[in-house]
């Protein structure tokens, strides 16, 4: 185990400056920041490989439909899964939580996102079962959420949002007792003979929390693409994990794809289209699905990229 660093009020060690901002205080592990991007490529690259694999043999067993549909699924996961990530940046820089530490309250709330969607798909596919006007429900979810993106975003879409008024925060604060310093990466220290949740617990419980809020977009998104339980909840789960590893990855560079949330939004819209169309029997096929999917993405992302290059080059051209 390397050095801990003590830093914040109290600490005996004044060589250490202390992290700019208000939030708690942080014990440091001395952990190269090179391993943990090059064990994040590593777990990517395995948790891709996985989700193709099992698609590969959904494709050989139970036809190309199925593997169609699963793909499509873990498209539209993976894609809105973005929108987690860019929560997770905002919790971890108001905690101040470490780098190294990160991985250790993404990985704990992988169990939790795990139990909590399994409980929402076998709802979700329960009640399409009995009342398929769910279908419906879901499918206005989708189209809501897409509106308020594209139509809605408006004012507010530049201002940062206050952490320390996000509800999600004060609920967490509010009913769990915590103290404002790290010690190490453990969830839990000794404050005076009392035991409490240190800040790593209480952005732990914040990440879950949002995954659960984010799960009631996800998942009827899903559903709009197959009604099939299995797909739904695999697809899921290799997003789920995927992300997680991705996180360390692109937790930078996804601030940077200034059109991929509106293509995201685009996607749900049409998957909720869909769902409407096919609940009075007009069906669009997977193939067309998993396309109207892959474009849109590959736009956002493409056109993001686009105008980072473009910005780079007016940069350039003024600094000479």
């Amino acid at each position: 185990k390397g050095e801990e660093a003590s830093i914040g009020p109290g600490s005996n060690n004044t060589d250490i400056p202390p992290i700019i901002g208000s939030g708690p205080t942080v014990i440091l592990d001395d952990i190269p920041v090179d391993d943990i991007y090059k064990q994040a490529i590593r777990r990517t690259l395995a948790w891709v490989a996985g989700a193709s694999l099992f698609g590969g043999i959904l494709w050989a067993t139970a036809g190309a439909t199925t593997g169609e549909e699963f793909f499509a699924g873990y498209l539209v996961e993976q894609s809105l899964s973005v929108d987690n990530l860019f929560v997770f940046l905002l919790l971890f820089d108001y905690f101040q939580v470490p780098l190294q530490n990160q991985d250790r309250v993404l990985n704990f709330g992988i169990y939790g996102a795990i139990v909590m969607r399994a409980i929402m798909i076998a709802l979700g596919a329960a009640a399409l079962e009995n009342f398929h006007a769910i279908l419906l429900v879901f499918a206005g979810i989708l189209v809501y959420s897409s509106a308020q993106v594209l139509i809605g975003g408006g004012e507010d879409e530049d201002e940062e949002e206050d952490m320390s008024e996000n509800l999600i925060v004060k609920f967490s604060h509010r009913f769990i007792e915590s103290t404002d310093e790290y010690d190490g990466n453990r969830f839990f220290t000794i404050v005076d003979g009392i035991r409490k949740a240190t800040p790593l617990f209480i952005c732990m419980i914040a990440v879950e929390i949002s995954d659960v809020v984010f799960a009631v977009d996800s998942i009827p998104a899903v559903f709009g693409v197959t009604e099939n339980p299995l797909i739904v909840f695999t697809s899921n789960m290799f997003a789920i994990m995927g992300l997680r590893s991705l996180y360390t990855i692109l937790s930078k560079a996804a601030t940077d794809l200034k059109y991929l949330e509106p293509a995201v939004a685009v996607v749900l819209g049409f998957i909720g289209a869909k769902m409407i169309l096919e609940y009075f029997g007009i069906i669009i096929p997977t193939e067309a699905a998993l396309g109207v999917v892959l474009t849109c993405l590959g736009t956002g992302v493409g056109l993001s990229v686009r105008e980072q290059e473009q910005q780079m080059l007016e940069s350039d051209e003024e600094a000479n």
